[in-house]
């Protein structure tokens, strides 16, 4: 099991200008009790540019203005339509239009409001809004950009409304509000006079909407941002109390499962048994849907009895036929030609494959919809929910204000969760039984017809000139990458579909993102997509795992080809000093450069992304007795016995919280470059179930963990959530390379093994529960 470590704190990084000096707008709502918003400018988010530092390669697009920046333009002119309020029992109540999904966001969020309101945490509520279109672009949980995007405009509604606190009780205490103190929820004043939250949110209350300025708390004063924090909601997460949407007892709403194709996206032609399965116990209803038959029962295990008993004739799927020769065939045919020539220098090149990856989360997809008439209400776990409620207005022939749609709490979502198709899915199905459904996937669904990873490749050429890299290229190939329906809301959920919409999206996304933090001289990075539909999705980190596993693996020939150290050679190429701390801090917390046995080896891995920079050294053990050994049906192979990882995310919020997504991020990683892939055989995907898709197992987690949380004086939190992944990629490609003496040229690096299981069948499509689990315990 990982170790898991308090953080240190021991590498600062440089100081940048901040926010917390400056002085902002709040806005004042009318309403019977205290009710706050934030009117967020450009000019109070953004200090006076500070002059760049010349660089010998060009400047980056994201190292000027990046994914997080357009994410909070786009979210500013609808900050003032969040709000805080003040309840009459002395709580605070903030609906977060933003979708948790075991990231923390409301933990975090409690801690913000409590920091600028002198309150403990548990004395703040936070939920998640339901889709509100007027919101427009801010509320989309996406990009690792929820703290960045919503850390200033909450602090200005919590300082404006704590402000005002103070202000009603120094005129009811008859004192100067300069000698009033807030904590806990309790104003005090002189001669122990104090009084409570709950008996002040009226009086502080505004008959009319006004604008206020205020200033807020400076960092030296905080007591609860920067300090651990465990999860608001871990009991009852671990006590099984906590709700998702299968969870919820909604009133009539049954079990409801899909009979889907054995293609992947096939379609129903006919059904041959249809009034039989109707008659099967505990069924309600049977009825035919765009994406096969939908059976409802009293129990979920009725349901799933039924779908398996269907017998459907398929219309064929989207990719009949093919497998991952041909799709691998067809997006090399698109990869954009290397613009400098070969042989200026010496040339290094690398070409790298990078199959195909299951986005199903813990929490299989989800939701429940009660359709009627003429309205329709909607539960689930949705990231783009103001898309979400505008297709399903669509499909019901409804307007959009008829239909509600609730973003309840998801167990994971890694990407998958910012497409709404179980919420789809379900309103369809409910219209057609006239009754309220809760449909749930299948782990067999999540595997062989939900969104995956796309497959991709990258080819990458640097001329080199003796102890100089003259230019670097690289070109990013992959199945369309459908990175997200939309900005958040409609019109541009929309014009995703429009033909060429999502590549414009998707190379937005790309350029806003991908940077080489290396002074590389003449440096391109472009990405070029081709539709060969599939279901994908931007599965956690989108492109910057691949991307950066390339790209370390280059930088390691590069280093050889000068016959450099890799950790010197990073740490002279690295384009800043935030960089070189992080790098710095795994070199000597792992002890870069010890001596090893023969087939084992250490592996380094920098990114820079969501204003942040990370770094990643591990230990891998190739040798053959951890290769081969044996365990039923599942997969061992090299194992990472050791991670450190260093970040710096400038103002971090919750370090508890930060360093689990890291470690997350490292499981993640060891999954990609050395396990985890679906192998696509004749129009379908193999694996059925987690049990033979091979994500990072406790056999093949690093016994030796540990997460650095560097210093920053930073005033704004950058993301987090995706940004554990693209550093420990690269290390652990790096650490294999060397220790086999082998670059590998497909990721993962398992793929092409023979299978350890055999395989379910595609008909029926819902593989039989075991058994006889006990047998079969380790």
């Amino acid at each position: 099991m990982a170790q898991q470590r308090q953080a240190q704190h021991r590498f600062a990084s440089p100081a940048r200008p901040g926010t917390s000096r400056r002085r902002f707008l709040g806005y004042l709502v009318a309403a019977p009790t205290l009710v706050v918003a934030a009117e967020l400018t450009r000019q109070s988010v953004f200090a006076e540019p500070a002059s760049a530092a010349a660089i010998p390669s060009a400047p980056q697009t994201p190292e000027v203005y990046d994914l997080l920046d357009a994410l909070r333009d786009a979210a500013r002119p609808t900050a003032n339509l969040i709000r805080i309020e003040v309840e009459r029992d002395g709580t605070v109540s903030f609906a977060l239009p933003r979708s948790d999904n075991g990231q923390g966001i409301i933990t975090s969020t409690q801690m913000i409001i409590a920091e600028e309101m002198d309150l403990d945490v548990d004395q703040v509520r936070v939920t998640l809004a339901d889709a509100r279109p007027e919101l427009v672009f801010n509320q989309l949980t996406g990009g690792s950009s929820t703290t960045f995007t919503t850390y200033t405009p909450i602090r200005v509604a919590a300082a404006l409304a704590k402000g005002r606190l103070l202000a009603a009780a120094a005129q009811l205490l008859g004192q100067d509000v300069r000698t009033l103190t807030s904590r806990g929820g309790l104003i005090s004043g002189a001669g122990g006079s104090a009084l409570p939250f709950a008996e002040l949110t009226e009086k502080a209350a505004s008959d009319v909407h006004e604008s206020v300025e205020i200033a807020l708390k400076p960092r030296e004063d905080f007591r609860v941002i920067g300090k651990p924090q465990t999860k608001t909601d871990a009991r009852a997460m671990v006590t099984g109390r906590k709700k998702f949407a299968t969870d919820l007892a909604i009133p009539d709403a049954l079990p409801t499962v899909i009979c889907r194709a054995p293609d992947l996206n096939g379609t129903p032609d006919r059904v041959r048994n249809l009034d039989e399965v109707r008659d099967m116990p505990g069924v309600t209803d049977v009825e035919v849907v765009s994406t096969g038959v939908a059976v409802r029962a009293r129990t979920f295990g009725q349901a799933i009895d039924g779908v398996n008993a269907l017998r459907v004739d398929w219309e064929p799927g989207t990719v009949a036929g093919e497998d991952d020769d041909s799709i691998l065939a067809g997006v090399r045919a698109a990869e954009l030609p290397l613009a400098v020539p070969a042989g200026v220098g010496e040339t290094v090149e690398g070409e790298f494959t990078f199959y195909f990856a299951s986005s199903s989360s813990l929490e299989t997809n989800s939701a429940i919809a009660d359709v009627r008439s003429d309205r329709a209400e909607i539960w689930g776990a949705m990231k783009n929910p103001i898309a979400a409620q505008a297709e399903i207005a669509k499909l019901l022939g409804l307007a959009q204000n008829r239909v509600t749609v609730h973003v309840t709490e998801g167990g994971g979502s890694f990407g998958r969760k910012l497409f709404f198709d179980a919420a789809l899915e379900a309103a369809e199905v409910s219209q057609a039984m006239g009754k309220p459904v809760k449909l749930m996937w299948t782990r067999a669904d999540d595997s062989r017809q939900g969104r995956v990873h796309p497959l991709s490749t990258a080819r990458v050429r640097a001329l080199v000139s003796g102890s100089s890299v003259l230019s670097y290229e690289q070109r990013h190939t992959s199945v369309a990458t459908q990175v997200n329906p939309g900005l958040g809301e409609a019109v541009t959920a929309a014009a995703v579909k429009a033909p060429l919409g999502n590549l414009a999206l998707s190379e937005s996304v790309f350029e806003l993102t991908q940077v080489t933090p290396y002074d590389f001289g003449v440096s391109t990075r472009l990405l070029n997509e081709v539709d060969m539909r599939f279901n994908t999705t931007s599965m956690r980190n989108i492109y910057s795992p691949n991307v950066a596993t390339a790209r370390e693996l280059m930088v390691d020939r590069i280093a050889a080809t000068m016959d450099r150290d890799p950790y010197e050679f990073r740490r002279e190429f690295l384009k800043n000093d935030r960089l070189r701390a992080v790098l710095d801090a795994v070199a000597e917390e792992g002890d870069w450069g010890r001596s090893m046995p023969d087939g084992t080896a250490q592996g380094l891995g920098v990114h820079t992304e969501y204003k942040g920079v990370c770094a990643a050294m591990v230990e891998i053990d190739c040798r053959p007795r951890v290769v081969d050994r044996k365990i039923r049906q599942a997969v061992t192979g090299p194992r990472v016995t050791k991670a450190v990882l260093a970040v710096d995310v400038g103002l971090v919020i919750n370090p508890r919280g930060l360093e689990a997504q890291m470690m997350g991020g490292i499981n993640d990683a060891i999954a990609l470059i050395l396990t985890s892939s679906l192998h696509l055989v004749d129009g379908h995907f193999v694996e059925a179930s987690w049990d033979n898709y091979f994500y990072t197992r406790q056999w093949n987690t690093p016994p030796e963990m540990k997460i650095i949380i560097v210093d920053s004086t930073a005033d704004e939190p950058g993301g987090a959530g995706e940004f554990g992944v693209a550093a420990p990629c690269g290390a652990i490609a790096c650490a294999y390379a060397r220790a086999t003496g082998e670059v590998p040229s497909y990721f993962p690096v398992n793929h092409k093994d023979p299978f350890p299981f055999e395989p379910y069948p595609t008909v029926p499509p819902i593989p039989e529960s075991p058994t006889n689990g006990l047998k079969l315990t380790f």
